[in-house]
């Protein structure tokens, strides 16, 4: 074990594993995903990067202790929950659960979202009792906005990403009539507090002063917010010092002066919301993302990515969200198809089947009535202001259907433990402990399917989902909470996938069986040296300065890549996980080549009513420097065996760099920089 776990510093946790049981870990080999012709795991080396936080004593969690941390963290919900209802609790129990469940995140069978594992038992969620760090994404309706406040909505959006929190939002605010007026000449000074609070109150007071009549005029004192490079305590990361903000409030304010005396439109709901997630995109390195869902017979919502005229003017900030339309079955979809060939979007949501069905192989129930959209990988059904708490299961580390039963019961209740501990926006917890709405997602379905074919599929993922609903009414009624609902979900993985590596998600990865992986690090980052004393090529970056690409060979468990696989049969399979498992959604991006564009339209006529949300990815023939993925030849891969040794990950774990966090993307594409995608 690589120092002394964080859990065993703290008075945090009400649960503890057992040490002597944890103890019988240390050493251990973990069984990491992606193994390299010099013997590296991409697995653990995307964990030290994205996940492994910075302990007291500077070093990095070893896999062992972020597993404690997260079952600790996991299980002392629980048990405050029922000691704080005065709900019965047995501490043998609990314990031989909390030791199955660490057994099976250790071995890679189930694990955490992204932020669960970089969250969850830390003192910014325990201490707190906050939740809000743990939700992957949410989603806001701007119709939500009050006339005699509009700036909530859009503060609430600003506190939410800076938390992590990917955030869809829709155009429905262009219906409410609100005009833009001037502010008043009459100004105040607000001394922005150096807090998350802070900075999403004073974007709540600079839009007020456009939007609210009667609402006073604010100058910004930036002076008490920490200037760029400290440390920030409890959630991590560095301070970015006030520029990102200063040049948002200007931005914004651009922005609304060019429209003084007209509507509140879609346009300018989604460029706020997109200067929103340019701030704190430029002011942490967290990660932002999101969806914005507008309507098909919206003319200026569906060009606002258009480079010429008013497109040139906001392509600074117009990248930040995925744009989607909001149809239903017997849309004419054929306007959008040259869109899509050429960039990917719009992507389409049908929220009249979220509201009426959960999995579509069942009958119609209209639980989800109050559905107003989806999170930004569009695999959660959402209500305004509400959250989604995910989790996922592991196929490629599954031994057999039992292995797979017991497993799913661990995924399950790490989501609805989640639902235990309330977030500090009360019209969010309003939703949440009436919904308790979770997504126990599964990742390898891709992978899974090509070695056992649709029909074990469709068999595992049908009794799966039954388990499910068994697990959630025997702990919904021990918790003495509602029951879910809805639970089930497939999520695009990414990252998470490569731990154990799998396919992601739904998704076929785009290497396949043989390929090279260029993953980017800064200079400094000890991984460059300690790889090119290994023997792997490294690169200075040609997109981006101070950056570093270093090539690892790859031979995987996955025959086919993306490439392969056409159109038709990678929409199919989404269909049979959205009709056997997910009641919720289930995250899909169909690349399609570039002789495939003109089948866009079939694919939509042929499956619409069988999917909830669907976006396309265009995949070009091109080549350029430096690519993600590169795949080569069995006998290229051969070249590189023996040729390049084992580094010694050990020294990367005494490396104090803080990790990156989730990308909140559906495919490493992603990593590019944004002057490539």
């Amino acid at each position: 074990m690589i120092g002394r776990s964080l859990s065993l510093r703290s008075n945090m946790f009400s649960f503890r594993l057992s040490e002597d049981f944890v103890a019988r870990y240390n050493g251990r080999p973990v069984p990491w995903g992606f193994t390299d012709a010099g013997g590296n795991s991409l697995g653990e080396l995307t964990f030290i990067r994205t996940y492994s936080r910075v302990k007291p004593d500077g070093m990095k969690e070893s896999w062992v202790e972020v597993c404690e941390r997260v079952i600790n963290g996991m299980y002392s919900i629980q048990k405050d929950h029922c000691k704080t209802n005065r709900l019965p609790w047995n501490d043998r129990k609990a314990q031989a659960s909390a030791q199955e469940a660490f057994e099976r995140l250790f071995e890679l069978k189930w694990t955490p979202p992204g932020r669960g594992l970089w969250m969850m038992g830390t003192e910014f969620v325990m201490d707190r009792k906050n939740a809000a760090a743990l939700q992957n994404c949410g989603f806001i309706s701007t119709a939500d906005i009050d006339k005699s406040d509009p700036g909530a909505t859009f503060s609430w959006v600003m506190d939410a990403l800076m938390l992590g929190v990917g955030i869809g939002f829709d155009t429905l605010g262009s219906e409410k009539g609100i005009i833009i007026k001037e502010p008043s000449r009459d100004k105040e000074i607000y001394q922005i507090p150096d807090t998350r609070e802070g900075w999403a109150e004073s974007l709540r007071l600079l839009i007020n002063s456009y939007l609210r009549v009667g609402a006073l005029n604010y100058e910004f004192d930036y002076s008490r917010i920490r200037p760029m490079g400290d440390p920030i305590a409890g959630f991590g990361g560095t301070a970015s010092g006030p520029q990102p903000l200063i040049d948002s409030h200007i931005r914004i304010s651009k922005v609304l002066e060019s429209k003084t005396g007209q509507t509140l439109d879609s346009l300018t709901i989604t460029d706020i919301m997109n200067l929103i997630g340019t701030c704190v995109v430029a002011g942490n390195v967290r990660r932002s993302a999101e969806l914005a869902l507008g309507q098909p017979d919206d003319e200026n919502f569906i060009h606002a990515k258009d480079h010429d005229g008013i497109g040139e003017y906001r392509q600074g900030w117009s990248w930040m969200s995925n744009n989607s339309l909001s149809v239903k079955v017997g849309q004419d979809y054929e306007r959008f198809t040259t869109r899509i060939a050429d960039n990917g979007e719009p992507g389409f949501v049908w929220l009249d089947l979220s509201r009426s069905h959960g999995r579509l192989v069942d009958p119609p129930n209209h639980k989800d009535r109050r559905v107003a959209g989806y999170n930004p990988c569009a695999e959660q059904s959402l209500e305004s202001y509400e959250c989604c708490t995910l989790v996922e299961l592991h196929l490629g580390k599954i031994k057999d259907k039992e292995d797979y039963l017991r497993t799913l019961k661990f995924a399950y209740l790490y989501g609805k433990t989640v639902t235990l501990l309330p977030t500090h926006w009360d019209r969010t917890n309003a939703v949440m402990q009436r919904n308790r709405r979770i997504g126990t997602s599964m990742t390898g379905i891709a992978g899974f399917s090509d070695v056992h074919g649709i029909p074990t599929f469709r068999e595992w993922a049908n009794d799966g989902y039954n388990s499910v609903q068994k697990y959630d009414e025997i702990y919904s009624e021990w918790l003495c909470v509602r029951p879910s609902i809805k639970t089930t979900t497939v999520k695009p993985s990414g990252s998470v996938s490569i731990l154990s590596g799998s396919t992601p998600g739904v998704h076929w990865t785009p290497g396949g069986e043989y390929f090279l992986r260029a993953i980017r690090f800064s200079h400094s980052d000890p991984t460059v040296s300690l790889a090119r004393d290994a023997g792997y090529t490294v690169e200075d970056d040609v997109y981006s300065a101070n950056t570093s690409v270093v090539y690892f060979p790859v031979k995987s468990d996955h025959k086919r890549s993306e490439q392969d696989v056409s159109i038709f049969e990678k929409i199919h399979l989404a269909v049979e996980a959205q009709r056997w498992w997910s009641d919720n959604a289930v995250s899909v991006t169909v690349s399609f080549k570039p002789e495939e564009k003109d089948s866009i339209s079939t694919v939509l006529k042929m499956y619409e009513g069988q999917l909830k949300t669907v976006s396309f990815l265009p995949m070009s023939n091109d080549t350029y420097e430096q690519m993600p993925y590169q795949r080569i030849s069995e006998a290229e891969y051969n070249e590189y065996v023996g040729k390049l040794q084992k580094i010694d990950t050990s020294e990367l774990y005494l490396n104090g760099s803080d990790p990156l966090g989730d990308k909140y993307c559906t495919t490493d594409v992603c990593e590019l920089p944004q002057n490539i995608q």
